[in-house]
C-alpha cells in the first residue's frame, strides 16, 4: 500500500503549519534504528515539502509505504524514482583523527545541539543502486575529499549542472535523470531551500571552512577550524529551517 500526502500523521500536527522546524527526528525513531528511513515524521515532511511543482510545472508528487523502513517513491512520465533521506551535515564526533581537538572543546560545543536532525540538516536522494555501484548517500560519506561534507557536495551538484569535474562526477551522472528534473543549478538549489548555502549572488557555493579545490581534507583539523566550521553549519541548518518554516506556512497553511 502506498500511502498519498496528507495520510495519518499529518493531521495530528498543527494545520497552520504541519512542518515543525525545531523537531528532531531522533525522537520518534525506534533505539538503534536510522532516522532516515524510520522516522515517520522526517518521512512525512520529505512527503510534504518536496510533493510540489518542478521548475517546468510538472508535478513531483511522492507517495510512501506505510511501514518501515520508509522510502518515498515518484512515478510520472517524468520517470519513476525511489528517494532516501540523508542527514547531510557531519559533526565528525568519531572521527578518530579529532579526538584530540574534541577533547580541547567544551561538551556543549561538540555537536550542534540536536539541529543536523531537524528538516534543516536533511535532504533526499536516489536510494536505488545503478549498476550495484554506489548511490549517491554512500559515495558522499566514502569519498575522502567530501566526507559527507554538504558544502563540498553541493560544490559537485553545482559543477555537474556546469559539465565540470568534480570528486562525485561518476555516481552524479549515473543519476543523471534525477538531476534533469530541477532544470539548472539555480532550480535544484531553489526547489530543495538551500539558497543559504550560496553566495549572495547565487553564483558559488559558501563553504563552511577554506575552500582548495578538493584538494585538502574537509575534516577540520584544528580547534579553530572546527569551531569555524561549526559555526557556519550551524547558521546554515538554522537558515534554512527558517526558509523551510516561512515556505511551509504559504504553502502548506489550508486557510492561506
Amino acid at each position: 500500500m502506498i500511502l498519498p500526502i496528507g495520510y495519518g500523521d499529518y493531521n495530528t500536527m498543527n494545520q497552520s503549519n504541519p512542518i515543525n522546524t525545531a523537531f528532531d527526528f531522533r525522537t520518534d525513531t525506534p533505539p538503534g534504528k536510522d532516522p532516515d528511513t524510520w522516522s515517520p515524521t522526517l518521512c512525512t515532511y520529505h512527503k510534504l515539502l518536496w510533493s510540489k511543482p518542478l521548475p517546468d510545472g510538472t508535478m513531483f508528487t511522492l507517495l510512501h509505504k506505510p511501514n518501515p523502513p520508509f522510502y518515498l517513491h515518484h512515478d510520472s512520465e517524468r520517470g519513476r524514482f525511489c528517494l532516501s533521506s540523508d542527514t547531510v551535515i557531519p559533526t565528525f564526533r568519531k572521527q578518530k583523527s579529532l579526538s584530540d581537538v574534541f577533547a580541547r572543546i567544551p561538551d556543549e560545543m561538540r555537536n550542534f545541539g540536536g539541529l543536523g536532525y531537524t528538516i534543516g540538516g536533511m535532504m533526499v536522494f536516489p536510494a536505488i543502486q545503478v549498476d550495484r555501484q554506489r548511490t549517491i548517500n554512500q559515495a558522499r560519506g566514502f569519498n575522502a575529499r567530501i566526507k559527507d561534507r554538504f558544502d563540498h557536495t553541493l560544490e559537485c551538484i553545482r559543477r555537474h549542472y556546469a559539465s565540470e569535474e568534480s570528486p562525485l562526477s561518476d555516481v552524479l551522472t549515473r543519476y543523471a535523470d534525477f538531476f534533469q528534473l530541477f532544470g539548472d543549478f539555480r532550480g535544484y538549489v531553489a526547489f530543495f531551500h538551500l539558497q543559504d548555502l550560496l553566495t549572495p549572488d547565487a553564483s558559488a557555493v559558501e563553504f563552511f571552512s577554506p575552500f582548495n579545490d578538493f584538494k585538502t581534507s574537509p575534516v577540520p583539523d584544528s580547534v579553530e577550524a572546527y569551531l569555524a566550521y561549526r559555526k557556519n553549519a550551524v547558521n546554515f541548518l538554522k537558515a534554512r529551517n527558517q526558509r523551510i518554516q516561512n515556505w511551509a506556512e504559504i504553502h502548506l497553511n489550508p486557510d492561506a
